[in-house]
């Protein structure tokens, strides 16, 4: 017995392709088929694109002082709180 992730049993996938078979011929399955795994990797071809402008954009940003940009502003920040938090630190 063959269990996918959505727990559909063997007896179930056959069931769905006899549907299928009877609803779309077995003339237009491959076809069908065809078109579907053009359009997923269509799909992951569109996910990998915006996965690399994300990348290069992210690293074109730190490459262009982007990451020293942000190491003055953080390092602001803490001489802020250190200045604010000195007066109220306690003493031993």
């Amino acid at each position: 017995m063959i269990t996918l992730p959505l727990f559909i049993s063997g007896t179930e996938i056959g069931f769905i392709i006899f549907i299928l078979v009877m609803v779309f011929g077995a003339d237009k399955i491959p076809e069908i088929a065809r078109g579907l795994g053009k359009g997923m990797k269509t799909i992951k071809n569109a996910t990998n694109d915006i996965k690399t402008e994300i990348t290069n954009s992210a690293e074109k940003h730190l490459d262009h002082g982007g990451g020293n940009n942000i190491k003055e502003e953080v390092s602001k920040v803490k001489d802020d709180i250190e200045e604010i938090t000195g007066s109220i630190k306690r003493k031993p």
